[in-house]
C-alpha cells in the first residue's frame, strides 16, 4: 500500500482485498474453537463485533488505518489461536 500518498487508490484496495477477507474469514473460525472459554451467545456475539468492525472497516479510506486495522486484525488472530480471547482498552 504504497500508491496513494494518504488515501487509497482503487489499486491499494484492490490489492488488499485478498488478504482483508482472509483475515475475516479465519477470525470467524477461530471464534469456533472449543479450546476460547466461550458460550454460544458469547461466540454469536463476538463474531457480530467482527463482522461490524470489517464492515466499518470497509468505509475506510486512510492509508495509514487500514494498515493499522490490518495489524490489529492479525495481531487478535494471534490471540484467538493461542485460546485466548483479545482484551480491548477503552
Amino acid at each position: 500500500m504504497a500508491k496513494g500518498l494518504i488515501w487509497a487508490t482503487a489499486e491499494d484496495m484492490a490489492r488488499n482485498r485478498g488478504r482483508v477477507l482472509s483475515l475475516y474469514r479465519q477470525l470467524l473460525r477461530s471464534l469456533n474453537s472449543p479450546d476460547l472459554p466461550l458460550n454460544l451467545a458469547a461466540r454469536l456475539a463476538k463474531k457480530a463485533e467482527v463482522r461490524a468492525i470489517f464492515m466499518l472497516g470497509s468505509e475506510e479510506r486512510s492509508i495509514h488505518n487500514i494498515e493499522d486495522l490490518i495489524d490489529t486484525a492479525e495481531h487478535a488472530l494471534s490471540i484467538l489461536r493461542k485460546g485466548e480471547i483479545p482484551k480491548y482498552v477503552q
